[in-house]
C-alpha cells in the first residue's frame, strides 16, 4: 500500500482498550458501514445504530442519554440552543391553521417566534395569563395543538400551576410543552407532573460556565418521541461534539453548583427584600413572588435567577445609573454561569403591570455573597446621590 493511501486508512492503529473517566469527543460526519445492506439514513440512532453524524456522534448521544436519565424522559434530542429547542417543539406540533397558547411571561424569543415565524406559517399563538391554572380550559379551541408553560416565568417569575394546566389540556387532547431551564430539569419534575415535552437551554445550568450554546428537547413517551424525531431530522439540528463534551463535564458539577447557587441567591434576595429602596423581590422562595405557594408544592428548590423592582418614586434613568455602577456584577443577558449578572428591562411588556423601567433581573454566581451584597449596596449609594 502506497504511503499516501496509508495516511487515509481510518482503521485505528493504537490499542483501543483505554478506559477513562471522561467521555471521548467523537468528531465525525460520515458513518462507515460493514456492508451495503447495513446502510441507512435513520434519526433513531439510539435504537438502530449510527447512520450519520448529523444526528449525533457517541458524544452527543451520551449527553442526550444522561439528560433523559435525570429528567426521566423516553428520549432526549440535543439541539444547538434553547431557541432551536423552542423551534423544534413548535414545528413538531403546529401546522398551518393551528392554534397554540403561550404565557405572556415566556422567554422573549419564544414570543418573538410566535409573532414572527409561526404567524408567517399561519399558526396563531395566543398569549395567556401564566397564573390562569385550570382556567386555561376556556382558551382551548378545536384547533389548539400545543400549550406552552414556563415556570417560573421570564423576568417576572410567575410560578404556574402546571398540573392543573396539563389536566385541562389532556382532557381536550392537547399536548403541553414546558421550558424547564430555570429548574435545570431537576428541581421541577416535568414528566411526573404530566408534561409531554420538556426543554432546557443547556447553555445555562448544565453548561454552567457561559462558554457553550446547547439545548435539549425531552420526550415523555413514544407519542412525543415520534412527533419530534422526524422534524429534528428534517431541520438538520446538528451540534458540536466539543460543546457536548463541555456539557457532560458540566453535569458532573451540576449538583454542587446548584446547591451553592441556591444558598447564595437566597442571601442576596433576603437582603434586597429588606432594603428601603426596593419595592418587591420576585424570588420563588419568597411570598412576594406570584405563585409562591405552588412553588412550595411542586419544586424541590430554587436556582440563581430572580428579579426585583425599585420603588415607584425612583426614575428609570436612576435605575440605569445603579446598573452602570455595579462592579462585581457584570451587565449581561444570560444566566446560570459562575459569574453574577445584572440587567434592567426598561420596556418590559406585561398586560397587568407597568414596571416603568424599574425592574432588574439578577443572576447570582459563585462569588462570595457578602461581596455581591456590598456591590449592590455601593451601586445603590451611587444611585441615591442622583435622587
Amino acid at each position: 500500500m502506497d504511503w499516501r493511501t496509508k495516511l487515509l486508512d481510518p482503521k485505528p492503529q493504537a490499542r483501543q482498550d483505554y478506559a477513562s473517566l471522561a467521555t471521548p469527543v467523537y468528531r465525525g460526519s460520515t458513518v462507515v458501514f460493514e456492508g451495503q445492506a447495513a446502510v441507512t439514513d435513520d434519526w433513531r440512532q439510539a435504537e438502530n445504530g449510527y447512520s450519520y453524524g448529523l444526528y449525533g456522534t457517541p458524544t452527543t448521544l451520551e449527553l442526550a442519554s444522561r439528560i433523559a436519565g435525570i429528567e426521566g424522559a423516553r428520549e432526549t434530542f440535543i439541539v444547538p440552543g434553547g431557541q432551536a429547542a423552542i423551534a423544534l417543539i413548535y414545528l413538531s406540533y403546529c401546522k398551518a391553521g393551528s392554534h397554540a397558547l403561550v404565557p405572556y411571561s415566556a422567554y422573549g424569543p419564544n414570543k418573538a417566534m410566535a409573532e414572527g415565524l409561526m404567524r408567517g406559517l399561519n399558526v396563531e399563538v395566543e398569549p395567556y395569563d401564566p397564573l390562569i391554572g385550570a382556567g386555561i380550559s376556556a382558551l382551548i379551541r378545536d384547533n389548539t395543538a400545543l400549550i406552552w408553560c414556563e415556570s417560573p416565568g421570564s423576568v417576572t417569575m410567575e410560578i404556574q400551576d402546571v398540573p392543573a394546566i396539563v389536566a385541562a389540556a389532556h382532557a381536550k387532547g392537547v399536548a403541553v410543552a414546558l421550558d424547564n431551564t430555570y429548574a435545570a430539569g431537576v428541581m421541577f419534575d416535568a414528566f411526573a407532573h404530566g408534561v409531554d415535552v420538556s426543554m432546557q437551554a443547556l447553555t445555562k445550568y448544565v453548561g454552567g460556565h457561559s462558554d457553550l450554546l446547547l439545548g435539549s428537547v425531552s420526550a415523555r413517551g413514544d407519542a412525543a418521541y415520534a412527533k419530534l424525531g422526524p422534524i429534528y431530522q428534517q431541520l438538520g439540528l446538528a451540534v458540536s461534539p466539543d460543546d457536548c463534551s463541555l456539557a457532560l463535564r458540566g453535569l458532573q458539577t451540576l449538583a454542587v453548583r446548584l446547591d451553592a447557587l441556591e444558598k447564595a441567591t437566597m442571601k442576596v434576595a433576603l437582603w434586597l427584600a429588606d432594603h428601603a429602596l426596593v419595592k418587591d423581590v420576585y424570588h420563588p422562595a419568597l411570598p412576594s413572588c406570584p405563585g409562591h405557594d405552588i412553588w412550595k408544592r411542586d419544586f424541590t428548590g430554587a436556582t440563581s435567577v430572580f428579579s426585583f423592582t425599585f420603588k415607584d418614586d425612583i426614575p428609570a434613568e436612576h435605575v440605569v445609573s445603579f446598573i452602570n455602577a455595579l462592579k462585581v456584577f457584570r451587565i449581561g443577558m444570560s444566566w446560570g454561569g459562575v459569574n453574577s449578572l445584572a440587567v434592567v428591562y426598561p420596556g418590559l411588556d406585561r398586560p397587568t403591570q407597568d414596571f416603568g423601567g424599574r425592574i432588574v433581573r439578577l443572576n447570582i454566581g459563585l462569588e462570595t455573597p457578602t461581596d455581591l451584597i456590598a456591590d449592590l449596596e455601593d451601586a445603590m449609594a451611587v444611585m441615591a446621590t442622583t435622587l
